[in-house]
Order: structure tokens, then C-alpha cells, then sequence
């Protein structure tokens, strides 16, 4: 049987000579000898010890001052992921909203009391009001009780539709106002709008799974003024300020034709996503993804189409986008690079050829001083010789029946009859046959507007 071990307390010249550090084995030993011998008269080997801790470890940060406290109360009353895939937990994230607050006024509580300055003036008239009691009102608490309870149930926040994103209550989509004045600069006029919201989180050796709200927002004053900007912070209300007032800080401007349209048809890319995007004419409208009618409508763009190919990513097509409007060449540009007159045809104005930009130099190359594989074509010039994907169309169902047969033979005669008028306005100037020239009085009859100018012309 092992002999007891005994724990005494040492007098103070033992107790430095047991934790000495060049003291050792040797020390205990001379500390254990001069330990008295016990009543009993047998010797028991005795271990030395303090008689308060001379060693104190001290840990001078923690995670109860780093987190806050909406993170500390969800750490103790959530639930985690593997318990939510059980089904534990369902009505922990309902909050019940009560304001209890309400029916509340500063200054009276369960002991009626006048304060002046609080819940009373000060002065009335020239006489001034002093502190004293008013009788209890028994009723108080009833009524606090009642309004508390007739607030009901939580419900979900109600936007007016002007105010709503692109899926109701949702914040993508969603004004979140003009940026923050920077010094005695303002941001008058401007509306920032949020693209993309999403939670995003990363792991530390400390705190674990860190998690932070990630806004991409994009602003702009409707007048061909636009910025766009990315911004994370642990609070919703954080992530908007810091993304509006950033992209605030990184504005572009954007040219547009008549201040409706973009300059030109013109392809861009970032990365996997492609954008094809055309100019339309006044009235059209915005027939693109509603990531980019949402940039156009920052930009001031109303007229446009664009399709998108590939990869549908929000921070992918606003950097591609972006990226083709600044990279859009004006009419005289184009005019100087290819050295030719920029002729437009335009539907409304009955394809009517209109030149809109020459050289500056003046200087023209002729038929014969341009290459036969030299690209004129201005919309597969801009391109870069890229094709939209179209899909194939299939033939309506009722080509195939007889009846459409007979609708197709009795527009054969008048087909095609818009078209060869408008080509002749186009090349002749007027409407006529082969026999007109021989036979002038069997001329066709021209529109009152075109024989005006013709009288017009002749009286000059």
C-alpha cells in the first residue's frame, strides 16, 4: 500500500527555497525534511504548496466584446442548419412587432407627477409652475394593456407599388435615395438603386463563420450621369450608405443620341456574359433584362433592346454594359476612322437616305480607293462581325391549310405594291411607269404634299 500524501503549507524561507529556479529536486527535499514530524511519530513524505497562486492567466479579449449583441442572442436562441433540416425551430424567426412604447408619454408613469420642462410648461402666464403630484390614475395600466393587445399579429411591411423592386417587398430593384453630400457638393437629382443583395459569409480561426450583407447598387441623375458600386457590412442599413456614397464617388458619363438612345448597335463582353445591344427609335421602349432597364433608367436611356447570351450574372452584365456605352463612338468619329460619308435610313422618315456625319478634312475616298474586303455595313462594322443568336421560327399551323392557298393568290396582285411605290419615291422622285415619259398625261397622281413642292419649284 502506497504511504499518503500529504499537502502543508511551508513557512516563507521554505516557500522560497521550494520555487527557487536553480533550487530543483534539492530543495524539495530540504523543504520536506524540515517539515515537523507528526503526532503520530511516523514520517509522511509532504508536497509543498503556495498558499495563494503565484501564476495568473489573464485573457484580455473575447468574443462577448466583439460581437454585438443581436449576435450573441441569436447564438443562444437559433437554431443551427442541421436542426432546421429536422424541422426544429419553425416559429423561432416570427417576430411579433409591438410597440410597447406606444400610449406612453414622457414624464407620467404610475406615479402622476408634473414636471415642469418634461410634460409641462414651464411658465404659464408670469406664474411659474412647480413639481407637485396629481391623482393616480387607476386606469393606466388597463389602457396600456389594451392598446398592447389590439396591436395584433406581425405583418409583412406594404409598399406603394411606385416604391416596390422587381418582386414585391424585395430589395433588388428598390430606391434607396441619392448619395450623402460630400462637402459642399450634392447629389441633387440623383436616385441609387439596389441590383443585387445577398449574404454572404467567410470562416475565421476565432469567430467561425463570419456573416455580412453584400449590396450592389447602381446610381445615376437620368441625364447620362452614372456610377456603379459594390459594398459589404454586417447590417443591411451600413451596406446601403456605404454602396450609395461609393458609387456616388465613381460616376461616368454616358452619351446618348437625341437623349433617348444609345449613339449606335454595338456588342460587349465581360467575362462569360455578352450583351447585344440596338438602337431604336423614340417610343419604343426598354425591352432588356431588368438588371440593365434598371441602369438605363438611372442613365436616362428610354429606348432600347438588348439581349443577353451566356452567363445572366448582375455584377457581369452591369460591367459589360457599362463597358459598351463608354466605348460608343459618336457619328463624326466613325466618319473619320472609315473616311466616307455616314448615311442613315431611318423607317419613319420612309428610308429617305439623311447624311449625318463627313470628314472633318473633307477628304472622301472614292469607290475605287476602297478594298473589296472592307467592311460597309455600319451595324456589322460595329459588331465586329458577331451574329445574335436567333432562334429557329417554324411556320404558323395554318400555312398548310388550302384556304391560305387562296388568300396567297388573291394577294398576288397587290403585293409588293407599298414596297415598289416606296422605292421609287427613293430612286425616281416620283411615282411612275415606263410609259410616263412617252405619255405625260397618263402620270399617276402624286401626293398632295409632293405636288405642293413640285409648284414650289417650278414658280422659283
Amino acid at each position: 500500500m502506497a504511504a499518503p500524501v500529504r499537502l502543508v503549507c511551508l513557512s516563507l524561507p521554505a516557500r522560497q527555497l521550494c520555487f527557487h529556479p536553480t533550487a530543483g529536486l534539492r530543495g524539495l527535499a530540504v523543504a520536506a525534511v524540515s517539515v515537523r514530524k507528526p503526532s503520530d511519530g511516523q514520517q509522511h513524505p509532504a508536497l509543498c504548496g503556495a498558499s495563494s497562486p503565484l501564476v495568473q492567466a489573464i485573457r484580455h479579449t473575447s468574443f462577448f466584446n466583439r460581437l454585438t449583441a443581436e449576435q450573441l442572442w441569436k447564438g443562444v436562441t437559433s437554431v443551427s442548419n442541421a436542426g432546421k433540416k429536422q424541422g426544429r425551430g419553425k416559429g423561432v424567426g416570427k417576430k411579433i412587432a409591438k410597440d410597447l412604447n406606444r400610449g406612453q408619454v414622457i414624464g407620467i408613469g404610475r406615479e402622476n407627477m408634473v414636471w415642469p420642462g418634461l410634460n409641462a410648461p414651464i411658465l404659464r402666464g408670469r406664474e411659474l409652475i412647480q413639481q407637485h403630484q396629481l391623482p393616480k390614475d387607476e386606469e393606466r395600466e388597463a389602457k396600456l394593456i389594451k392598446i398592447r393587445d389590439s396591436q395584433g399579429k406581425f405583418r409583412m411591411l406594404k409598399l406603394d407599388p411606385l416604391e416596390r423592386g422587381w418582386s414585391g417587398t424585395k430589395m433588388p430593384g428598390r430606391s434607396i435615395g441619392a448619395p450623402n453630400a460630400i462637402g459642399e457638393d450634392s447629389f441633387e437629382g440623383f436616385d441609387t438603386k439596389v441590383l443585387e443583395l445577398k449574404v454572404v459569409t467567410c470562416m475565421t480561426a476565432v469567430f467561425g463563420r463570419k456573416r455580412r450583407m453584400s449590396i450592389f447598387a447602381v446610381t445615376g441623375n437620368g441625364n447620362g450621369l452614372a456610377g456603379f458600386a459594390l459594398s459589404k457590412a454586417t447590417t443591411v442599413q451600413d451596406a446601403i450608405r456605404k454602396v450609395k456614397n461609393r458609387a456616388g464617388q465613381k460616376l461616368l458619363h454616358i452619351q446618348r443620341y437625341n437623349d433617348h438612345t444609345v449613339l449606335h448597335d454595338f456588342f460587349t463582353q465581360y467575362g462569360a456574359t455578352k450583351i447585344y445591344v440596338k438602337k431604336m427609335p423614340e417610343g419604343y421602349g426598354l425591352v432588356c433584362h431588368r438588371a440593365i432597364r434598371t441602369i438605363c433608367e438611372v442613365v436616362g436611356i428610354k429606348d432600347l433592346h438588348a439581349k443577353v447570351e451566356g452567363i445572366c450574372n448582375v455584377q457581369n452584365m452591369t460591367k459589360a454594359f457599362f463597358l459598351g456605352l463608354i466605348n460608343q463612338k459618336t457619328h463624326q468619329q466613325l466618319a473619320n476612322e472609315k473616311k466616307l460619308h455616314l448615311v442613315e435610313f431611318r423607317k419613319e422618315q420612309l428610308n429617305f437616305p439623311k447624311v449625318v456625319a463627313s470628314p472633318e478634312d473633307s477628304v472622301v475616298r472614292t469607290r475605287a480607293e476602297i478594298p473589296q474586303e472592307e467592311e460597309l455595313d455600319l451595324t456589322r462594322y460595329l459588331m465586329g462581325g458577331r451574329v445574335q443568336l436567333q432562334r429557329k421560327k417554324y411556320p404558323p399551323p395554318y400555312t398548310k391549310l388550302y384556304s391560305y392557298e387562296l388568300y396567297l393568290k388573291s394577294l398576288a396582285v397587290r403585293r409588293n405594291k407599298e414596297k415598289v411605290k416606296l422605292d421609287m419615291l427613293v430612286h425616281e422622285g416620283e411615282v411612275k411607269s415606263f410609259y410616263t415619259d412617252k405619255y405625260p398625261e397618263c402620270r399617276p397622281m402624286q401626293p398632295k404634299s409632293l405636288r405642293q413642292e413640285q409648284h414650289q419649284e417650278v414658280d422659283a
